[in-house]
């Protein structure tokens, strides 16, 4: 006997803003369902973790070349380490000392339980 495999539902609670975003992207796509809407998502989504897994970056480019690249976290997770994105700070003596008395006070305030969870990614 063969098993039939039944097909998955899915349901997200959104609030009436997203609600209103989601319609207004189904019609610009002239999309019927939700569905269809979310297989085509989960198609692009697919697509930028490839190639953010490659090193990739993802750009887009006016008519006069100018570019953006997309930054989007989440997506940056599955980014090679080397290819993360970095800023170098040139501090100055001064400025150095003053974040050492900062980070040296015994009353210094404590990283909030959401700042952890966002820098543990």
């Amino acid at each position: 006997m063969r098993a039939t495999r039944r097909k998955t539902k899915f349901q997200a609670d959104l609030a009436p803003r997203e609600d209103r975003a989601l319609r207004l992207l189904k019609k610009d796509l002239q999309l019927e369902s939700n569905s269809d809407f979310l297989m085509d998502a989960v198609a692009i989504f697919q697509w930028a973790v490839s190639e953010r897994r490659m090193g990739r970056r993802i750009v887009s480019e006016d008519a006069t070349g100018e570019r953006r690249v997309l930054l989007f976290p989440r997506l940056e997770r599955v980014a090679p380490e080397s290819d993360l994105p970095s800023v170098s700070i040139e501090w100055t003596k001064q400025e150095l000392e003053s974040l050492a008395r900062l980070a040296s006070r015994p009353h210094a305030a404590k990283p909030t339980p959401a700042l952890v969870r966002a820098l543990r990614g």
